[in-house]
């Protein structure tokens, strides 16, 4: 939540004036290692495909990856707060669905509309499931997954079978996903992928700027603290369930433009690949640490691993899931190893020094000890 190097200069700090300690965030060292890895796969990838740096493979990757990481970004919003939301796939293809229903029935629906009743589905779904976790005090998991079932179990009796052709839609709708906002280099950046790069960077900095976002970490670091502390816990519980539903809908509506041709089974499994771009950029399950251009670039390293990996012959269907629940695996791990090593290294930086030299100009680590907290004193004068 900080920025990605704060430089603190310690003038007299410790007894050590003119040192400068370099803090690198342990949210920055995850986003850093998912940049590295990133390219390392794509030079990996570079040379074991033909034609492998392309427009064409770039297009398909960011055309793609936008469902993606806007599902990774309303999960991570529930995430941080202790909870999950496995009802976005189901949100989606709610969404999809009734929008493509009302813009194939009115084809001269502007795209704010559309976009408006897809987002307001989404609203309406994730506050049905807010309002469960936050005030009915069920457990999320337990929520989402019956309000997966049951939004699924609804779209298939309301199709009734029927499916969303994309000859019914607008032109605009099924030619949105080719649209260009700009090229760089050759490359063209398409509309969905710039408008969603421009969620991640507004949401994130209000994560971390405005007192909303702050509270969510709060949440999720410690629920009885931030509760004894006077937060009002359940109403932002709710406010991150709404949010996570509204960013879905407009996923549905991203889904719609890209596929054209919806059935009652859109969206499903899409809730398993935000839950696994959130944990592998860096997002902790256990709430309270993450940020959304982790779960950003983790959503870019499992399309990349997936657009490339199909086109390599040689790996089949089932190696790609396992390669895939192998990467969720070693993000886990990672997480758990770098989350202990940075509390460490805080709480040895915290703790009050001194020294045990007379002599004023001695730097020497050998002349400096740390000081006993005073749990530690109490502790040690009841062992004598």
């Amino acid at each position: 939540m900080s920025s990605a190097v704060d430089i603190a200069r310690l003038d007299g700090a410790h007894g050590r004036p003119g040192r400068t300690a370099v803090w690198v965030r342990p949210e920055r060292v995850k986003e850093l290692s998912l940049l590295g890895v990133i390219l390392v796969a794509l030079l990996v990838f570079g040379f074991l495909v033909d034609d492998y740096f392309s427009g064409r493979f770039f297009n398909r990757v960011t055309t793609s990856v936008a469902i993606t990481a806007v599902l990774a970004v309303a999960q991570t919003l529930v995430i941080v707060t202790r909870n999950i939301d496995l009802s976005v796939g189901s949100i989606v293809g709610v969404s999809a669905y009734l929008t493509g229903q009302f813009a194939s029935s009115n084809p001269s629906v502007s795209p704010a509309v559309a976009i408006a009743i897809a987002v307001g589905l989404g609203t309406l779904l994730g506050a049905i499931n807010g309002v469960i976790v936050a005030y009915g005090r069920v457990p999320a998991i337990i929520t989402t997954l019956g309000t997966l079932a049951i939004y699924r179990s609804w779209l298939i009796s309301h199709g009734e079978g029927k499916t969303i052709t994309a000859d019914s839609l607008p032109s605009w709708v099924v030619d949105l996903p080719t649209r260009t906002a700009f090229s760089v280099g050759g490359l063209d950046i398409r509309v969905v992928f710039a408008v969603v790069v421009v969620i991640v960077v507004v949401l994130q900095v209000a994560m971390q700027r405005l007192r909303w976002g702050r509270r969510l970490y709060a949440i999720g670091s410690n629920p009885e603290a931030a509760a004894q502390a006077g937060l009002p816990t359940r109403r932002l519980v709710l406010g991150a369930f709404v949010a996570c539903g509204a960013l879905s809908g407009f996923a549905g509506f991203l889904f719609l433009s890209r596929f054209g041709n919806i059935t009652v089974v859109a969206g499903q499994g899409l809730e398993l690949d935000s839950v696994a771009a959130a944990v592998v950029g860096g997002v902790s399950v256990l709430g309270g640490s993450g940020t959304l251009v982790g779960a950003f670039l983790g959503a870019v390293l499992i399309d990349v691993l997936d657009q490339s990996l199909v086109r390599v012959p040689q790996v089949s269907e089932f190696w790609r899931n396992a390669i895939l629940g192998a990467l969720i695996l070693a993000a886990v791990i990672a997480d758990v190893v770098i989350g202990r090593r940075f509390r460490r290294r805080w709480s040895a930086e915290a703790r009050p020094h001194t020294k045990v030299d007379g002599s004023a100009g001695d730097e020497s680590e050998a002349a400096r000890v740390p000081a006993l907290t005073a749990p530690e004193q109490a502790g040690r004068t009841g062992d004598r």
